[in-house]
């Protein structure tokens, strides 16, 4: 009865859970009803006699309490359990008695405080000393009683539900709780598996609390047995239930299951972690990342990866705000919110730590992540928890993971696949969290920053500044004490990018900045090694913290006053110059404009401000007097300070004044009778270069050649008699920066207009009359110097004009910009040609802010010629310094194919002198972005053009119009500049520490420009250089149709057709530097992006800002196809075909233009080419150009494989069956001269293709194999037709290529080619032999190749024959190794085979090492036992295949 009615009360609590409150109601009321009723009975039944249970237990020892008070116990808890069975077995009544005693403890449970006493720890009786001081309960002590254990727990599971609502009762107890822990550890469960069922069948039931506690104590109840049978069960709950997510997983972690189970579990696990409460994610992960094998380590750490979305785990800022301004309003009301965020970010510090134990304390892990995060290869797919679990694997003691971290973290940022958003979005969400692992992410910046790798340094710099940003005060000291370590490393690289950082800290945060100013201070202490752009970067943040409005920075004026100082009076121009950029920094912060803040004060600067600024100026002038370069350098570095910065009125007023007085006085002279009869000079003087309408006397001049005259006599008297200093002299060396300082003023005083000294455009120089240039041959060496300074001083005062009025509107002023670009045109012509005539000459410095401006070696223009020249030109350096003959030699060696008579060398001469004079580059005053506005006008018509190819003005007033020479010398300047800072700029970081002379010379004025405002420009250019682009390609179209489709037809200009053709090439490299700029990957300049392929497509078709990304790039592309037709040089055709390559990749579909591209080039390499002249285009350049255009073909084309069979098969066929001068048919570009360059892209691209070929493997189906099989056997026949032409073209590079080539596509093979064969010998054993035997035949050739080099001893190609010979071993062996896995290792012979040549001929030298030349014979079978006779043989090294045939003797010899 009893047993009935409490088995009710379990299904009473099941069907009542839904509605807990109610059901805890009705049991406590229920309860107390039964209690109350019980009362009388239980009094009564103790009155009259006790019952088996109580008998039993008081015999045994223990004395039952009541009222609270513990049960004693008299004996050792052993001695009790023994005592009660051995009663129970005696009992007459055995084995019924069982039940009874059960029985009866039921009813004496029945009283809740029984029961609990019944639960509690028995206690010692005090007079019995040797029972120990703790005992077990007495439930637990009858639990230990096997015979009674079943029926005890089945009491114990029917009394829980009962307590199960009850919660904690009257002293903290936790009725269900205990009732649990009865059952941990016992020392043998008798019945484990119906415990098992019956305990999940209470976790079905019951409530949240009970359930975890039954789920948490399993593993501690159930025997190892039902380990795996519960864990099933807690799984299938798991996927039900995912408030038990931490029980369960806790249980499991604990429990002893198989690998595949724990496989399934963990798996079931991964599937729910996207439904995970945040605070339950720790342990997730950690038993995700504890349950993993070495096996599978990579498998599970990726797809958690995948699944961890930490981003879902934070609020985003936004939110953040919007919750702490809720809880501002009520904060009472939102006192939860307020925390949530850093709830947040502890749970995700929390799975961190997770992440962090596992790999610190399993290697298997830190590897597995490292692969996971190396394996993702597409931006978007990167997350925040990659660059967390990078800095935790930094973190770790472990040297390996550390550097496994360094290394991926710079691979991932070399390939632009984690960028700096990742970065900002972390630090923005999860400060608190990388807060904890600073000192790693301090060490990453820092490595990344010293990397001499230049794509990797930026992202070094966003951690630091995120870093500065985002931490408290010791990690902002921490970041600026690293900076200041960079700074003064004295690495070019390190140094750019920590004072940029430095400078964007102080201008974001001045006033934390501040507190550190002392530390930026101690860099003054190591200015030596830096750069005068760095020092200017130096001083101007240094300025910017002592004398900026933040007054914290203040304790600092002191020290740099003493410095700027002690530098200024120093004798050593280095030290000169720092104190003179220094000095210019320091007024530029102190005269700043201070905005309006209040009406009263800081509108204007104060009356000792200003006298403090006037006096440093007095200072740096008078210190620099003495020196000419001194006095150019202060003059350029105030002109950048006024162009650059905000200064206040009143210094710009006393500024200007001053500089328009002192340019007047020393370098304008009035025009005068006298100036043709000075004769003090070593040239007649004259007037040249005069733009006035009115040639009156009263006009000023520029007065040049007496100043260089006086300069010259000057430094001869130095030299003769060591004078000392004079207080003042004016050097022709300042009339270009004077004059740029000038106008700067002039500009930022008046708003930009010019009128005051608009004289200055037109006016003449006194000069002498260039006829002497053609006489250079019969001066002496003085004069000739002399002449070749006047002429650079000339063309720098009028690129500094230009420079000045290119921007002014009237049409008067721009007829006047584009005589003085046609000035410099013809001036630079004759410069060529005075050079040519002047070997050692050191031209004038014109860029103040190098290294050295005084005192530099005549070692030192070489250098800087060989510098300047880096822009794909030929480099003729020497040629500079040597008599015009000189390079001849050179230039007939380096085209010794081409044997032209007059004509070509006169045109290499031209090339020469041209490539001359951008050596000296750097001694030209650097053009400003703003004169490339000139390119907005349009281009001259030929009917304009008079013999020279200069405009008569004179004819042309109406419109304003650019020459094609004009035009050459503008995109040659832009091409430089874009190259430079769109192109090039990483690279400029890299420190070439050995490399003296500096890449940025000549560049001072476009460093101080963003990237993004040149590419901005450039963009806006973009409709002028279409229309120049147009204009060239009409020019061309009609030239064309004048001489029916011949290029040196007879109404061909030679002249004019290089001009345009070099204009034509220049416009073409110019579109596509600019539409390179990686910057355009940037999500912010996706808008800039399509307006610049806007304007292209608009060329083409009318479309407004609805047209999608990928419209654009259409429509450009279609528009930039147009003009293949007039392409005039292969070089023009390679930048076509390289412009619209970038145009594709802009889009998301390149490969839509692949074909198109590959057809184009295809057309390009189909086409002869002819100079003007009517010669074949030949040379180092055409051959540069056409590698790079085959190459492009190949990497385009659908089916290289097929494609190089095409070239090699037919059009090399083609070529060796032409005569000695002709070109192939079908390929006219290929020809003997060019043979070279067709079989090494040949060869590079057939090696390239080779290792795309998917590797073979065990699961491939028989297509996939037979395909493979297909490209492969293809990819020999490519191979061997290309090995087999070096017998007859043996020159040394061919074979140099063969060796190097033919080694990689072995390798290739080996690793790629041979498992293949491995798994498909036995399906296709025709192709594999078939295969076999044509690749041994190429591997025969490529070891006579190595016995040709041993004979010729040319070490050129000798360094390649070791290599090819381990290779060729390898194959031996590992076509064995593939036929004793099909076994079929009888097929395979080894013989000995002899050393031949090129022609197949024994090499007799070579006849007694026979026996080390062990070679042997990859062979293959047929079915059956039959055995075929060996197919390929092999040489000490080598695989060589040619059939060969066994002799009598036994030896193998091998016949071609």
């Amino acid at each position: 009865m009893m047993r009935k009615k409490r088995r009710s009360s379990v299904e009473k609590v099941a069907g009542t859970t839904a509605a807990p409150k109610k059901t805890l109601g009705e049991s406590t009321e229920a309860k107390k009803s039964r209690n109350s009723s019980r009362q009388p009975k239980e009094a009564a039944s103790e009155e009259t006699s006790e019952t088996v249970f109580v008998t039993f237990v008081k015999k045994a020892g223990v004395s039952l309490k009541h009222n609270g008070a513990s049960h004693e116990i008299a004996v050792d808890q052993v001695v009790f359990q023994k005592r009660i069975q051995q009663q129970l077995q005696k009992s007459p009544r055995y084995p019924d008695i069982l039940k009874e005693f059960v029985t009866d403890l039921e009813a004496y449970v029945e009283n809740p405080d029984r029961f609990r006493n019944c639960l509690l720890p028995c206690v010692p009786q005090p007079s019995e000393g040797d029972v120990s001081s703790f005992q077990e309960s007495l439930i637990r002590m009858l639990l230990g009683i096997e015979m009674l254990q079943t029926l005890i727990i089945s009491t114990l599971l029917e009394k829980l539900p009962e307590f199960m609502f009850d919660g904690i009762v009257d002293g903290g107890l936790n009725i269900p709780r205990m009732i649990i822990n009865q059952l941990k550890w016992l020392d043998r469960v008798v019945d484990t598996k119906e415990l098992a069922a019956k305990l999940m069948e209470l976790v079905s039931v019951a409530p949240v609390e009970v359930q975890r506690d039954i789920i948490t104590s399993l593993p501690e109840i159930l025997e190892d047995s039902q380990h795996n049978d519960i864990a099933r069960e807690l799984n299938a709950l798991l996927q039900e239930n995912t408030q038990l997510t931490v029980p369960i997983l806790d249980a499991l972690s604990s429990l002893n299951l198989s690998s595949s189970l724990l496989t399934e579990v963990r798996e079931a696990v991964m599937a729910t972690l996207a439904a995970v409460q945040l605070e339950d994610l720790p342990v997730v992960v950690k038993f995700i990342l504890h349950s993993v094998s070495a096996s599978n380590a990579h498998e599970v750490v990726s797809n958690l990866r995948q699944k961890l979305e930490l981003e879902q785990c934070v609020l985003p800022p936004v939110l953040q705000a919007s919750q702490i301004r809720m809880k501002s309003k009520s904060s009472a009301g939102s006192a939860s919110t307020a925390t949530a965020s850093g709830s947040s970010q502890d749970s995700v510090t929390l799975v961190l730590d997770c992440i962090k134990s596992a790999v610190r304390f399993q290697k298997t892990i830190s590897e597995a992540w490292l692969k996971a995060i190396e394996s993702v290869d597409d931006v978007e797919d990167h997350k925040v928890l990659d660059l967390l679990v990078l800095f935790i694997l930094h973190c770790t003691n472990a040297n390996q993971s550390r550097r496994g971290a360094e290394r991926v973290l710079k691979l991932k940022v070399r390939t632009g696949l984690m960028r700096e958003a990742l970065l900002q979005k972390t630090f923005r969400d999860y400060s608190q969290v990388m807060r904890g692992y600073f000192p790693s992410i301090l060490a990453l910046a820092q490595s990344l920053v010293r990397s001499p790798d230049p794509c990797v340094v930026p992202f070094g710099g966003q951690m630091y500044s995120h870093s500065f940003t985002a931490f408290d005060s010791y990690c902002q000291q921490e970041v600026v004490g690293s900076l200041v370590t960079h700074v003064c490393s004295g690495v070019s690289g390190e140094v750019d990018v920590a004072l940029e950082l430095l400078c964007s800290l102080v201008v974001e945060k001045p006033s934390e900045m501040a507190l550190y100013a002392v530390f930026v201070k101690g860099i003054l202490d190591y200015m030596d090694n830096l750069t005068a752009q760095q020092i200017r970067r130096l001083f101007h943040l240094l300025s910017r913290l002592a004398f900026g409005q933040q007054q914290q920075g203040s304790h600092i004026q002191d020290d740099m006053h003493i410095v700027i100082r002690k530098q200024l009076s120093s004798t050593v121009p280095k030290y000169k110059r720092i104190g003179i950029i220094g000095a210019v920094m320091i007024v530029g912060s102190m005269g700043a404009l201070r905005p309006k803040g209040k009406e009263s004060q800081s509108s204007s600067l104060s009356q000792e401000t200003l006298r403090q600024v006037t006096a440093l100026l007095e200072l740096v002038k008078s210190s620099s007097e003495s020196s000419p370069e001194a006095a150019a350098l202060y003059y350029d570095e105030l002109a950048n300070l006024i162009w650059s910065s905000a200064l206040d009125p009143q210094v710009e007023e006393m500024i200007g004044m001053s500089v328009l007085d002192d340019f007047q006085d020393d370098f304008v002279v009035d025009l005068g009778p006298d100036i043709a009869g000075l004769v003090s000079f070593i040239f007649p003087a004259c007037a040249l270069y005069n733009l006035e309408e009115d040639e009156s006397q009263g006009g000023i001049a520029i007065n040049l050649l007496p100043l260089l005259a006086k300069e010259t006599q000057h430094k001869g008297e130095q030299q003769r008699s060591q004078i000392g200093k004079q207080n003042r002299r004016v050097s022709p060396l300042c009339l270009s920066p004077f004059f740029r300082l000038l106008r700067l003023c002039e500009e930022k005083r008046h708003q930009g207009d010019l009128e005051e000294i608009d004289a200055l455009v037109g006016c003449p120089l006194i000069l002498t009359n260039m006829d002497v240039v053609d006489k250079v041959d019969s001066l002496s060496k003085a004069e000739r110097e002399f002449l070749c300074s006047l002429l650079f001083h000339t063309i720098n005062w009028f690129r500094e004009v230009v420079n000045a009025f290119c921007t002014q509107k009237e049409t008067e002023m721009k007829m006047k910009v584009m005589t003085r670009l046609q000035n410099i045109t013809v001036l630079q012509a004759l410069l060529e040609r005075a050079l040519a005539g002047t070997p050692g000459y050191m031209p004038p410095v014109s860029n103040f802010d190098g290294e050295t401006t005084d005192g530099i070696s005549f070692g030192v223009p070489v250098n800087k010629a060989k510098k300047g020249n880096g822009t794909g030109k030929k480099r003729k350096a020497p040629g500079k310094n040597a008599p015009e003959g000189a390079s001849q030699p050179e230039e007939a060696t380096e085209a010794d194919e081409t044997q032209q008579e007059q004509p070509e060398k006169e045109k290499e001469k031209e090339n020469r002198l041209s490539v001359r004079l951008t050596a000296y580059r750097p001694f030209f005053r650097e053009l400003d972005m703003e004169v490339l506005s000139v390119l907005q006008c349009g281009l001259l018509s030929r009917s304009l053009l008079d013999s020279e190819l200069h405009t008569k003005m004179t004819e042309v007033q109406e419109e304003v119009v650019l020459g094609p020479t004009e035009l050459v010398f503008l995109l040659e300047d832009m091409q430089h500049k874009l190259e430079f800072s769109l192109t090039a700029a990483p690279a400029k970081r890299a420190p070439f520490l050995k490399m003296r002379a500096d890449k940025t010379v000549g560049f001072s004025h476009l460093q101080q420009r963003s990237t993004k405002d040149i590419a901005s420009y450039c963009v806006q250019l973009l409709p002028a250089l279409c229309s120049h682009l147009e204009n060239c390609h009409n020019h061309f179209q009609t030239l064309l149709s004048e001489n029916n489709g011949v290029v040196d037809g007879p109404s061909t200009d030679v002249e004019e057709h290089q001009v345009m053709s070099s204009g034509y090439q220049l416009l073409l490299q110019v579109i596509n530097t600019t539409l390179n700029w990686s910057g355009f990957s940037q999500p912010g300049q996706r808008s800039l992006l399509k307006k610049a392929l806007g304007v292209l497509a608009g060329r083409l078709k009318e479309g407004g800002p609805e047209l999608t990304l990928e419209q654009l790039v259409k429509h450009s592309f279609e528009y930039l196809l147009n003009f293949r037709s007039t392409m005039p040089s292969l070089s023009t055709a390679l930048c076509l075909s390289q412009l619209l390559s970038t145009v594709s990749e802009k889009g998301g579909n390149p490969g839509a233009y692949r074909e198109q591209t590959a057809s184009l080039a295809r057309r390009f390499l189909n086409q002869s080419w002819v100079t003007a002249s009517g010669e074949k285009e030949r040379g180092s350049k055409f051959n540069e150009a056409l590698h790079t255009l085959l190459s492009i073909y190949l990497e385009h084309v659908d089916d290289v494989l097929k494609a190089v069979e095409e070239i090699a098969g037919e059009g090399i066929t083609e070529l060796i069956n032409a005569s000695k001068d002709e070109s192939s048919a079908s390929w006219p570009t290929l020809n003997r001269q060019t043979f070279l360059v067709f079989y090494k892209v040949l060869m590079a691209e057939l090696e390239k293709a080779a290792r795309r070929i998917p590797a073979g493997k065990t699961s491939d189906s028989s297509e996939a194999q037979s395909e493979k099989l297909l490209t492969w056997n293809l990819a020999v026949r490519d191979f061997h037709i290309l090995v087999n032409l070096v017998k007859v073209f043996d020159s040394r590079p061919v074979l140099n290529v063969s060796l190097k080539y033919g080694r990689l596509f072995l390798e290739s093979f080996l690793k790629l080619g041979m498992p293949l064969l491995d798994y498909s010998f036995k399906r296709h054993k025709e192709d594999v032999q078939s295969l076999l035997k044509t690749f041994q035949l190429s591997t025969r050739q490529l070891h006579h190749m190595c016995g040709h080099s041993k004979i010729h001893q040319d070490t050129s190609l000798t360094n390649h024959v070791p290599a090819v010979k381990k290779s060729l071993e390898l194959f031996v062996y590992r076509v064995k190794a593939m036929l004793t896995l099909n076994n079929c290792q009888e097929a395979f012979w080894m013989g000995n085979l002899k050393n031949r040549n090129l022609k197949g001929e024994e090499i007799l030298s070579q006849r007694s090492q026979g026996s080390d030349d062990d070679d042997d014979d990859d062979e293959e079978e047929e079915e059956g036992n039959q055995e075929l006779p060996p197919a390929q043989e092999q040489s000490d090294d080598e695989t060589n295949c040619h059939p060969s045939v066994k002799p009598e003797d036994g030896s193998d010899i091998s016949h071609k």
